[in-house]
């Protein structure tokens, strides 16, 4: 089953923890600690999410696998954005354009 990467499915999950895979034995652990508000026009919808990751890994600008125990496994594109005491910031931006009503693909939504 795919996972519907949505800004409800991300706000439920706020202040969870997710398995980010580092390797195919090594794996670190982010929390979704921000989920923006979502922006919405005719044709689009916009919203950001912020993960908080520990001092002591580094994940750089990239894909990256994520495992959670409530939407099972999926991708996200991550750019680290801060670090202060508690960790590393990383950001994952979603820019989707809205189908209208009878356009083909629009059924999914």
């Amino acid at each position: 089953m795919e996972v519907m990467l949505t800004h409800e499915t991300f706000s439920a999950l706020l202040n969870t923890k997710f398995n980010v895979e580092l390797t195919d034995d090594q794996q670190v652990e982010l929390e979704l600690s921000e989920v923006s508000e979502l922006k919405l026009s005719d044709r689009q919808e916009q919203f950001a999410i912020v993960f908080l990751g520990p001092n002591q890994v580094f994940l750089g600008q990239g894909l990256r696998r994520f495992n959670h125990e409530q939407t099972g496994s999926f991708e996200l594109f991550l750019v680290p954005v801060a670090q202060d005491a508690r960790g590393y910031s990383y950001e994952s931006v979603f820019n989707r354009i809205l189908k209208l009503p009878g356009e083909p693909g629009n059924e999914a939504r």
